[in-house]
């Protein structure tokens, strides 16, 4: 008894210091607000965005004490909403991103504040923005500021936990304060769902937008690879990495997508871009899409009954929006499963020293950076482990015949299992719940991730959209439609409407803890 009564004195003395999630600026909800819903009050001169972004920093001053979601405020803000203002008045504005604050994940160069992919070796400023940062600024963007992230986007410890970094220190969930926020673009998801940020820009290999979107009630999407350039975006892969964004809503992930895809001639995955990709995925979210669609439901009941029960409710949803629901179990998981990390760290070497050598004052190498970490304590105050670090260094070339029949056999088998699944039943796309209920922190025991899911998206570079679609308890469990490659307009128009026929998404409490 006197434990219960401990455990709600807790819950309220959390919530009476955070403020709530329903903060607005101008007469509004901030939570609830849209991109279209915004800019329609800025048009009508009811909202600066000025004020948005000032209601934004108040929010970041005042909540991210509990959730850590911004690893650094960019001092410039309100001097970019300011003129974004003044194009306003001026009739030049560049987009329905103009004014709009935007959170960007610490592994995406910024000319003006420090990129360091949560590492503490890596504080040094850019010399230039990345391209997808070189675009949020022609769009009009407010570039709020960091956003922190599990350090080297979750590729150094064997056994990392998820939302730390040497220089953020760790994010928690804003549903409960001790769970984890998945990763790696845990601050990306966290800080959106705590309304920090109107959209946020995650990045992912496997897995890094869209898990984090799930665990957080939010939107991620992790676009077809080539879809948004990856130059100036701190390494894993070349072969999977792609930045993505992430909101409360669909139609801001879709109007941010519509900003940061295109060609770059500096990127060569971007060469495949197809002339007729859609440049406004906006305009294609329609009412009923589902009606009619064939969808393929992957249960995936490794991540236990509860969350079947919220895949069960969705299957329910699906059919109720007009879709017919297959149920399937796409081919190779276990062969992906055995593949992919090797891989993955003969291309980290091969990657990470190419990216090191765009950066001064930063250690130049991998082998400089495990150097680095063995010196820092800092470093190692939660989880000290670099054993993928060192597995990389070891790992064969790039030019191995042994990793090139793996690469290939990998990417094959990937794009396979969902090709073969959309073809022997004839589906539009597949779907399948993005994340268990979100795990306790702890920095001893690392992760306790299962997340298959996003794995055969992940690796054949198709897209994957994460929408809300309940919970387990106080904690969000989101769905994950995939489909073939560049059918992210598709993907994202599935998603927007089940999120109108599922409103699923809770408001976060900040609850300090729950249960075991």
């Amino acid at each position: 008894m006197r434990s219960r009564v401990l455990s709600a004195l807790l819950v309220a003395a959390s919530l009476a210091a955070v403020a709530p999630a329903t903060a607005s600026a101008g007469g509004f909800d901030l939570d609830s607000a849209t991109i279209p819903s915004l800019q329609a009050r800025m048009a009508t001169g009811r909202l600066t965005a000025a004020q948005l972004t000032s209601a934004y920093l108040d929010r970041i001053r005042t909540v991210d004490r509990k959730v850590n979601a911004v690893l650094a405020v960019n001092p410039a803000a309100s001097a970019q909403a300011a003129e974004s203002d003044a194009r306003r008045r001026a009739g030049h504005l560049r987009g329905p991103l103009d004014g709009i604050p935007v959170l960007v994940k610490d592994n995406v160069d910024t000319r003006d504040q420090q990129t360091t992919a949560g590492s503490r070796a890596l504080r040094t400023r850019p010399a230039k923005d990345a391209t997808l940062i070189t675009r949020l600024r022609a769009a009009g963007a407010v570039i709020l500021g960091k956003a922190n992230l599990s350090e080297w986007a979750n590729f150094r410890a064997a056994k990392p936990t998820s939302g730390w970094s040497g220089v953020g220190g760790q994010t928690s969930n804003p549903y409960v304060l001790d769970r984890n926020p998945c990763g790696s673009s845990a601050g990306s998801a966290a800080g959106v769902a705590a309304s920090l940020a109107q959209v946020a820009i995650g990045s992912e290999t496997d897995g890094s937008v869209v898990c984090p979107a799930g665990m957080t009630g939010t939107v991620g999407h992790k676009p077809s690879l080539g879809l948004v350039s990856r130059t100036g975006v701190v390494p894993i892969s070349a072969e999977q990495d792609t930045a993505g964004p992430i909101g409360r809503h669909v139609v801001d992930v879709a109007l941010t997508l519509s900003v940061l895809q295109g060609r770059d001639p500096t990127d060569p995955a971007t060469g495949a871009y197809p002339p007729d990709q859609p440049t406004d995925y906006a305009r294609l979210l329609k009412p009923g899409a589902l009606r009619g669609a064939r969808i393929g439901l992957w249960r995936l009941p490794v991540l236990g009954p509860d969350v079947d029960a919220v895949v069960t409710r969705t299957r329910e949803a699906l059919v109720r929006a007009g879709a017919e629901v297959v149920e399937v179990v796409p081919p190779y998981q276990d062969r992906l499963g055995q593949l992919e990390l090797p891989v993955l760290l003969t291309e980290f070497h091969r990657d990470i020293d190419r990216y090191l050598a765009t950066r001064t004052g930063v250690p130049r190498d991998l082998a400089a950076l495990v150097a680095y970490n063995r010196s820092d304590p800092l470093e190692q105050t939660c989880f000290a482990g670099q054993e993928l670090f060192e597995q990389a260094l070891a790992a064969p070339g790039p030019d191995d015949p042994k990793y090139r029949a793996m690469r290939a056999e990998l990417s094959d088998l990937a794009r396979r299992s969902i090709d073969e699944t959309l073809a022997k039943y004839h589906l539009d796309a597949i779907a399948s719940p993005t994340n268990p209920p979100a795990w306790k922190t702890d920095c001893a025991k690392g992760d306790n991730d299962v997340i298959p899911s996003s794995t055969p998206a992940a690796v054949a570079g198709y897209p994957s959209v994460s929408v809300p679609a309940g919970a387990v308890g106080p904690l969000p469990v989101g769905i994950l439609f995939m489909a073939g490659r560049w059918s992210d307009a598709r993907v994202l128009a599935f998603a927007a409407d089940f999120e109108r026929s599922v409103p699923a998404r809770e408001r976060p409490r900040y609850l300090p803890t729950i249960g075991r």
